[in-house]
């Protein structure tokens, strides 16, 4: 039944707002405080939404009504009410979905088509059910964070700050094109959540791999076969710096020129983190380890578990080092982090007087480690890139492993790195 004058002049304030239903979605709502409220709730695209048409008396019955005619018009001409509002000056080319299109396709071609990728369905994704059909010169600082907030309820902070981030280049190209005069992401310094704490993977100072690596080497559980699969995988996840998950699922055919001057291993995309593919270079020792399980697995696996054609298990390896006694001291993961702090430290010394440089640049570690690149020009990078001397690098820290687990002669390569 629809709503009289009498009706609504004699709703009181309540201790919860509550709903006094005029018909066809539209509603009047009553705030605890006693203000009252016109609102339209209407479904576009599937989605329900909620229009709002001003608070009565100033809107009243037949001001509301004349309102919801005119947004199921609208709605039945399959646009939505939000959007083309009576009275809005609406240009579809200057909302913020059209502006971040425009300012996508101008920085596209320098990314990384994955990356590309994956910003765009962020933005998709978080960003444009709350504002893609807004005006830019409507988008205020409460709006932005609002659209921040939802994402942070949900726990993915490093997404917000990416989101926050991307918002900005859009206002900020959106500006420097003449379609806008401000950016409001500039108000938000301060009102995001801070990052949680970094929790490290546990890992051993350098002085003591070399006992790691003896008591690797010595490794023994139930069965000879296991006891070797095992130390396989955390030998050669100690020589090429990858996740556990990367290595549990890795198959014969990822293994390229084998043989040949530049082996490399291919892991796939759906493996990676960051969701793209990543190349592994080999040393000569993780070449003669990789081809020695090949041959001896009777599967796709070069790793297997229990059963010949089923992957390595996930707790495999982490409970081989415990059992070497490095529960709370050293992660698989944490291989990573040992090679990284080893690949930094190392310096040469060139020029006349001299001078000490980095050995390995920090985008080879980077790469390696196949970390995300915040910097998105420098996060461009195709795949293959510093394949040469990542494999440099690889191969000195095999060198370096040989040494410390007394597999080498050659000191000299242990006093050099």
């Amino acid at each position: 039944m629809a709503l009289s004058e009498i009706q609504i002049k004699k709703s009181k304030a309540a201790e919860r707002p509550y709903k006094l239903a005029d018909g066809e979605g539209l509603f009047l709502l009553v705030q605890k405080n006693g203000s009252k409220l016109w609102r339209l709730k209407y479904r576009y695209h599937g989605k329900e939404k909620l229009l709002s048409f001003g608070a009565y008396p100033e809107v009243g019955i037949a001001a509301a009504r004349e309102l919801k005619k005119v947004a199921k018009g609208v709605l039945a001409e399959g646009r939505d009410p939000m959007v083309h509002k009576p009275g809005r000056d609406f240009e579809e080319a200057k909302t913020f979905r059209a502006i971040a299109t425009m300012w996508h396709q101008n920085r596209a071609s320098s990314l990384d088509p994955a990356h590309a990728k994956r910003v765009w369905s962020r933005m998709d994704q978080d960003v444009f059910p709350a504002l893609g059909e807004l005006m830019m010169h409507e988008i205020t600082p409460p709006e932005v964070l609002k659209v921040i907030r939802k994402i942070e309820e949900r726990g993915a902070l490093d997404i917000s700050r990416r989101a926050k981030q991307c918002i900005g280049q859009v206002f900020q190209f959106a500006i420097a094109s003449g379609l806008c005069d401000s950016d409001p992401t500039a108000h938000l310094r301060g009102a995001l959540k801070p990052r949680p704490r970094v929790k490290h993977m546990a890992k051993l100072p350098l002085a003591q791999l070399p006992e790691l690596m003896i008591k690797i080497e010595q490794y023994q559980e139930e069965g000879e076969r296991r006891s070797e699969i095992t130390r396989a995988a955390l030998n050669f996840a100690l020589l090429t710096w990858v996740r556990t998950k990367e290595l549990r699922f890795a198959k014969k055919h990822e293994f390229q020129d084998m043989g040949g001057p530049s082996p490399v291993w291919r892991i796939g995309a759906d493996r990676m983190k960051m969701g793209r593919e990543h190349i592994v270079p080999l040393s000569r020792q993780a070449v003669s380890l990789a081809q020695e399980m090949i041959s001896k697995s009777e599967g796709e696996y070069v790793f297997p578990g229990q059963k010949p054609k089923m992957p390595l298990s996930e707790n495999t390896m982490i409970y081989g080092l415990y059992r070497l006694g490095y529960h709370g001291r050293q992660t698989v993961h944490g291989f990573r982090g040992l090679a990284s702090t080893w690949a930094n430290e190392q310096l040469v010394e060139v020029g006349e007087p001299p001078m000490w440089i980095r050995r390995y640049h920090e985008d080879w570690v980077e790469l390696q480690l196949a970390h995300s690149e915040e910097n998105e020009v420098r996060g461009a990078y195709n795949a293959a890139e510093y394949l040469a001397p990542r494999r440099a690098m690889l191969q000195d820290w095999a060198d370096y492993l040989d040494c410390l687990g007394g597999k080498a002669q050659n000191i000299a390569v242990l006093r050099a790195a």
